[in-house]
């Protein structure tokens, strides 16, 4: 009694799946699905580059004589003019050096002196009168020598900038050689950037002789930096690991609001004729690659690989893969299946991307 009344219960389960399941069919089968077709349409479409942000120029400071750090002038983050005087060395041992070498040059002057007055009474020998003046132009040299390390003990700004961060502070010893701070010229940035190698060839081909490349920069908060740059080098090889190239942009930064060490985004505009535009959620993904699904002329549902070539917000630009007439499923994608018949709805593809906010021009 027991096992007829489970075999009672299993087949009404049965039952009701079978009928569950005709009835989505039924009801897939009875929906009306909203089917478009590409917009074919002139756009302008930004590629973006991942970019670093260089001072056009900045360098390290670095000490030029051993000793101990007098005198600081400067804080970090401080603007400074070119020749402004930054740190000082302990001068005290580097002025002993230039006394002593004043006094042997002083004596070395007098006795050059004397050895030529005699030479023009004819007392002494020639050979004795160019030993003289050769002693004196040493004497001469060793002093000019000693006022440059003396000289070297005052760090001066060799451009304006902002000084970086300070390495040493008051009273450090420092060793010939050592790092004292960096000093950056934001006046205007580099900025580098890697464009692949199928995209250059497109942007060359594009380009007009002697026509500059404009380009944008993206910030890191999202926003748009108010100067444009302009690409002024381009790196003579392709890097045969990641098949791209390097640009170099310059902006100018009159706020000085770019620093040394920034990121961001470069963004080039670019030109698409006759561009293939589509929905992206009329899109599904698999492995990868991206498909469509295409609706037949007998309305059968048929996935479709398709190749994108760009990218606009809620939009793909098709490179191949699809034809300008043919239908594609709009919405609904994960209610049917290949070879499924449907009914369709055909909306046009201007009221589609509308709705999508298109920004195209």
């Amino acid at each position: 009694m027991v096992k007829k009344s489970l075999m009672y219960i299993n087949l009404c389960i049965i039952l009701l799946c079978i009928s569950c399941q005709s009835e989505k069919k039924e009801k897939a089968e009875a929906a009306v699905f909203n089917v478009t077709s590409p917009l074919i349409k002139d756009t302008l479409i930004d590629k973006d580059y991942v970019a670093q942000i260089r001072s056009i120029n900045h360098i390290e400071l670095r000490a030029q004589e051993k000793g101990y750090i007098q005198s600081l002038y400067v804080d970090e983050g401080q603007y400074v003019q070119k020749g402004q005087l930054l740190f000082k060395i302990m001068p005290n041992l580097y002025e002993s050096d230039v006394n002593r070498a004043k006094a042997e040059a002083k004596y070395a002057q007098i006795e050059y002196q004397n050895t030529k007055n005699l030479s023009d009474k004819d007392i002494v020998a020639p050979q004795e009168m160019a030993m003289a003046k050769a002693k004196y132009e040493k004497a001469q040299a060793e002093l000019s020598s000693m006022n440059t390390h003396l000289k070297f003990t005052e760090i001066r700004a060799p451009f304006n900038g902002i000084v970086g961060r300070l390495h040493v502070r008051k009273g450090s010893l420092v060793d010939d050689g050592e790092l004292i701070t960096e000093l950056s010229d934001n006046s205007k940035m580099w900025v580098y950037f890697n464009v692949p190698e199928a995209e250059y060839l497109n942007q060359m081909s594009d380009r007009k002789d002697n026509d500059p490349m404009h380009v944008r920069l993206k910030m890191a908060n999202g926003k748009t930096f108010s100067q444009d740059g302009v690409v002024e080098t381009i790196e003579s090889d392709f890097d045969n690991e990641t098949g791209n190239i390097a640009y170099r942009a310059t902006f100018s930064n009159p706020k000085g609001l770019l620093r040394y060490g920034e990121t961001g985004n470069i963004l080039i505009t670019s030109p698409y004729d006759n561009a293939m535009l589509i929905p992206q959620k009329a899109t599904f993904e698999e492995l990868e690659k991206k498909y469509v699904y295409v609706i037949t002329k007998d309305n059968k549902v048929k996935a479709r690989e398709i190749k994108i070539t760009a990218e606009l917000p809620h939009i793909y630009v098709v490179a191949s893969g699809l034809g300008k007439d043919e239908r594609i499923l709009l919405d609904g994608l994960r209610m049917v299946k290949e070879n499924q018949k449907i009914s369709a709805r055909y909306q046009k593809p201007e009221k589609v991307m509308s709705n999508l906010e298109l920004y195209a021009e």
